[in-house]
């Protein structure tokens, strides 16, 4: 297989975008060590985190040949790379803060929980957890899936690779975060982690990167941020 190695310009505006992501998470790094001090349990990226995520950036420039929508897609409707992942995420973090929240424990927190932390640093630290959980579970694995039956000529059988890929990347985040204990969470985990991956792998495909990080960014601004504020302001004061 021939490759041009000139580099196409919808990959550079990926390349753009990407870097200001990863923008964000540096300057999340940079306030979240100007606060470490008021707060003892704050989760904090270094620049190694950053380093990794920059394994993606070859990618971005392999999405027209392997049929993934750019981000640039002006083919694409706003609301397909915006308002209905983030919709998608919302509707999969509100029944996450109905069922372990108001269901399993609604008597008030002493404490933030390791999986909220202060805002508006929760923001930047959320955001950069997103963004490396769709590289490393999203981006790179289903591109190189994708990369290795264009390798060996298989493109006939593209679709099989995509849905083998669809599949693993799907169930690998909820059975890394199986819970420990407790049949109907342990079946609610694992029903809902991967309905949620296995829409992320969906909108990858057809609506490209930033619709399967957006699906992600509305479950954590429930789940982790919304839910933050209100722990931090209502139930600890």
């Amino acid at each position: 297989m021939k490759f041009n190695l000139d580099l196409p310009e919808k990959g550079t505006k990926n390349l753009f975008v990407y870097l200001c992501f990863l923008l964000i998470a540096l300057i999340g790094i940079f306030y979240g060590n100007s606060i470490k001090a008021e707060f003892k349990f704050l989760r904090i990226w270094d620049t190694s985190n950053i380093l990794l995520l920059l394994l993606g950036v070859p990618f971005l420039f392999l999405f027209e040949r392997l049929h993934i929508p750019n981000f640039w897609e002006n083919k694409i409707a706003i609301k397909h790379k915006l308002y209905l992942p983030i919709a998608i995420g919302a509707v999969f973090g509100l029944l996450d803060i109905f069922v372990i929240k108001v269901l399993m424990h609604p008597e008030p927190y002493s404490s933030l929980p390791p999986y909220l932390q202060p805002f508006p640093y929760s923001f930047f630290l959320f955001f950069s957890g997103a963004l490396e959980i769709e590289v490393f579970y999203r981006l790179i694995p289903i591109s190189l899936i994708l990369l290795l039956s264009l390798v060996i000529k298989k493109n006939s059988y593209s679709n099989y690779f995509f849905w083998i890929a669809a599949v693993l990347t799907a169930i690998r985040e909820p059975l890394e975060q199986l819970p420990s204990e407790g049949t109907f969470l342990i079946i609610y985990s694992l029903f809902t982690g991967f309905l949620m991956n296995i829409l992320q792998v969906i909108y990858f495909k057809k609506y490209g990167f930033l619709s399967c990080l957006f699906i992600r960014l509305g479950h954590y601004l429930f789940w982790h941020i919304l839910l933050g504020v209100y722990v931090e302001f209502f139930e600890l004061v």
